[in-house]
């Protein structure tokens, strides 16, 4: 039973720090062109091809 009460604020720690990695990729604007970034691999550059 020990173990439930050090687990479980770890658990608990890891969960507020991935919620708050989720919450800071909102804010610093991650997620703002999902279809932007789906077309560009389909525009064909000379620039972006290998040598």
């Amino acid at each position: 039973m020990s173990i439930v009460l050090f687990l479980a604020p770890i658990s608990l720690f890891i969960a507020v720090v991935g919620l708050g990695a989720f919450w800071w990729t909102l804010k610093s604007g991650q997620y703002d062109d999902p279809a932007g970034d789906a077309a560009r691999i389909l525009i064909d550059d000379p620039e972006d091809r290998p040598l």
